[in-house]
């Protein structure tokens, strides 16, 4: 059975963010996973966490300025600074939440800059952010984003991340692979997961096209789910969709599950 968590980024924006882990509890999801923490105290999430008995299951390490069309700055030659700064931050939220794994949003592909700058920052960058993590017993995660709605991404394949893994050369890196991403991309997505599990350590979802909730568009969930009970993932599903309408109109879908 798939271990399903919530997106409170994404879903229960009918009320405040800190007001939604507890909408996600009451609505049976027993984990929660959102973009950033770092707007608020750590000690106040972490306290959110424990009073509606909660997992921190993922968050992402700090994307730059996310209002100006930041979307990471780990390909950044000039930002290098600026991303160990944030893994710092994030250990440290991380730590607190007692989060075991963050997201790297690697960035916009930057202009003027050659593929072999970009590539050699961002081989760098992650081979630091993956041993500082793996100090603190975290994995770091990469996820590759559709060319559609992230125009300009760097990454946008599977195989663009798997390539760079092996150029890192690290242990502790890890595949965050997101079905919808990659339905829009490659598509065959059983076999995608089937093939790459050993080096996912969390899978998300939302439905084609649209980004909502399973159910509404062309994947076939039920049979992808399936496919994955019959691997041995042991990892969560976050549900990263934008919900059709209010958030619990829409959970149908869960009740199998949760």
């Amino acid at each position: 059975m798939p271990k399903l968590n919530a997106n409170i980024t994404m879903m229960f924006q009918e009320v405040d963010f800190l007001e939604r882990f507890e909408k996600a509890a009451k609505a049976g999801f027993k984990g929660v996973e959102y973009l950033f923490p770092y707007a608020y105290p750590k000690e106040q999430l972490a306290e959110l966490l424990t009073q509606h008995n909660l997992v921190q299951v993922l968050h992402n390490l700090p994307a730059g300025d996310w209002n100006a069309g930041d979307r990471g700055v780990a390909v950044d030659p000039n930002r290098k600074g600026e991303f160990q700064e944030g893994v710092g931050s994030a250990i440290e939220y991380a730590k607190a939440l007692k989060c075991p794994q963050l997201n790297c949003l690697v960035a916009m592909t930057p202009p003027n800059l050659s593929d072999d700058q970009i590539q050699g920052t961002l081989v760098e960058n992650l081979r630091f952010a993956a041993e500082a993590l793996g100090k603190e017993s975290i994995k770091l995660l990469v996820e590759p984003l559709n060319s559609q709605d992230m125009k300009g991404f760097y990454l946008v394949h599977t195989q663009d991340a798997l390539d760079v893994f092996d150029k890192v050369g690290h242990p502790n890196l890890f595949l965050q692979y997101d079905i919808y991403h990659m339905q829009i991309m490659e598509g065959n997505l059983i076999k995608a997961i089937q093939t790459h599990l050993s080096r996912i350590a969390h899978l998300q979802l939302a439905d084609v096209p649209g980004r909502h909730e399973p159910g509404t568009g062309e994947i076939n969930y039920p049979n992808v789910f399936r496919a994955i009970d019959a691997t041995d993932y042991a990892g969560w599903i976050g549900c990263e969709y934008i919900p059709a309408g209010k958030t619990e109109d829409g959970l149908d879908w869960t009740k199998p599950y949760l």
